[in-house]
């Protein structure tokens, strides 16, 4: 029987994907030849989804976008032997924008079925477990540390440090929490992997709890993510049935259990205390630090709170040792990064590579330009709170200092692509306005500032006093920095002050004039 993977990620849905497996199975009852679909994640190649992969004897080979017209034509060609076809790529691993990647978080996702315990097992699952349960979980916490890993959510903190205040707490409980609430615009790391690889978040989650002592998890994820919640709550029922998680982990004595809650999908509660008030069934709002999470976090007691990407990185660094992960990247970067390419982008999609990459690199060698054609005129790196690089940047690494003594910053490794049409002070405005909505409310420079932020940029786009509102912007953006409780307040004055600094003209652009009325 041949085997067919048609990816169930989000993204490939919403392209038609379950319709596509429907008829392909029914043009292969029509003719008589058997055929197993599997719902694969998604290999992360977004411009060609629904991408179907046949498995022939010289590996897999890749059709793609198909849609449901296209069944009968490939049946015709003889695509169940790899047969061309004009959405032919060939042998899979072989398609350049896959072949140039270092994927090491994401090596097995829309290659294994998410579900299956085998499958994951084949392609060096549970290794990681299985070195973690031999260590103490002090030498758990000193690998991940020499490995070089920094948090993965944005904030850069070394995790293994982290970690190592955890277990270094004493406390009759601590937890591990998971802050998938993937709230930057064009983000979509983290609800890729627990769709197309959810054991491998499970599985860094584990060992985290085994190397700090905490005994019970939390993933944490936003209601906009049916398809990742109804996935991990699968994988969880999976791996405890399979004896990876509960009492008593593969006989060693260890306990970890771990449940899904879901959120309403504040961007707030991306912040990780805002994100434990939410957890504790409170209105998400923003913790004054100290005391740090590590110390007193969910319900008081010491919590390790990481993202996806930085918890599914671990399994590698404790199967392959701290020394393998840090032979990736530069300076203190360390490891890969999946980075997300959305925007105005001929080849959207995911692409993990050590830190050093340039964005002009991912732009061009893996994004191929703006799908519009027309030069790119900027990048928003990092979500909405991320600095506009100008094209005149795009040479820059892509590394955490880099990029800060750049006035900018990598966050979660989401890339938003803008060609020549865009209006920067709308963009700017456009910031403002977005804090102005999410902001949790409760400190004052964030709340008021916001909203004042959305004023000021008007009068200025407006043509009214314009140097004035300029300085007037540019003071409370000083305010918004230091005065604010967190970094929702915190970091949208960078938007909006990079896109002052490097695009100044199209703030003293005569204003629209009115139609007659």
């Amino acid at each position: 029987m041949t085997r067919v993977f048609v990816p169930d990620d989000a993204a490939a849905l919403s392209m038609g994907a379950d319709k596509v497996a429907s008829a392909l199975k029914a043009e292969a009852d029509k003719r008589n030849l058997n055929i197993e679909i599997i719902r694969n994640g998604s290999r992360g190649l977004l411009y060609l989804e629904p991408l179907v992969e046949v498995e022939t004897s010289a590996g897999r080979v890749a059709y793609g976008p198909v849609a449901v017209k296209d069944a009968a034509s490939l049946f015709e060609a003889d695509f169940l032997n790899g047969g061309k076809h004009r959405l032919g790529h060939g042998l899979t691993e072989e398609i350049d924008y896959l072949k140039k990647q270092e994927r090491l978080t994401f090596a097995r996702c829309g290659i294994i079925d998410p579900l299956s315990v085998a499958e994951y097992k084949a392609h060096g699952g549970f290794a990681g477990l299985a070195a973690a349960l031999k260590k103490s979980g002090a030498d758990i916490c000193k690998d991940v540390t020499e490995s070089g890993l920094r948090g993965r959510g944005g904030a850069g903190f070394p995790t293994g440090i982290k970690w190592k205040t955890v277990h270094d707490a004493r406390a009759d409980q601590k937890y591990v929490c998971c802050n998938a609430d993937e709230g930057d615009s064009g983000t979509f790391a983290d609800r890729m992997l627990m769709e197309g690889d959810p054991f491998t978040l499970i599985e860094g989650m584990t060992i985290a709890g085994i190397a700090t002592g905490a005994t019970q998890g939390y993933v944490y994820i936003r209601s906009e993510y049916p398809h990742a919640i109804a996935k991990m709550k699968q994988a969880i029922a999976v791996l405890l049935a399979a004896g990876f998680l509960g009492d008593n982990i593969q006989g060693s004595g260890k306990s970890f259990a771990l449940a899904v809650r879901t959120g309403a999908g504040a961007y707030i509660c991306g912040e990780e205390t805002s994100m434990l008030e939410s957890l504790e069934g409170k209105r998400g709002m923003v913790r004054p630090k100290p005391p740090i999470p590590a110390l007193e976090g969910l319900f008081g007691k010491p919590t390790v709170i990481n993202n996806v990407l930085s918890f599914a990185a671990v399994p590698d660094i404790l199967s392959h040792g701290a020394e393998f992960y840090r032979n990736y990247g530069m300076g203190r970067s360390r490891g890969t990064l999946p980075f997300q390419l959305a925007g105005n982008i001929r080849q959207g999609g995911l692409v993990e590579k050590a830190f050093g990459i340039t964005l002009r690199q991912l732009l061009e060698d893996f994004g191929g330009g703006t799908f519009s054609g027309r030069p790119a005129r900027a990048i928003q790196v990092g979500g909405p709170l991320g600095s506009y690089v100008p094209a005149s940047q795009f040479d820059m690494a892509m590394d955490y200092e880099t990029f800060a003594a750049n006035g900018a910053m990598v966050g979660h490794g989401g890339i938003v692509v803008f060609d020549d049409t865009v209006d920067m002070a709308r963009q700017a405005r456009f910031a403002m306005e977005f804090c102005a909505i999410e902001s949790c409310g409760k400190c004052t420079p964030c709340r008021i500032g916001a909203v004042r932020g959305v004023e000021v940029i008007d009068r200025i786009i407006a043509g009214v006093e314009r140097d004035k509102n300029l300085i007037v912007l540019d003071d409370l953006c000083q305010t918004m920095t230091e005065g604010s409780l967190c970094a929702m307040g915190g970091l949208t004055p960078m938007p909006v002050q990079s896109a002052v600094k490097h695009f100044p003209e199209d703030f003293d652009r005569p204003p629209v004039a009115k139609a007659a009325e």
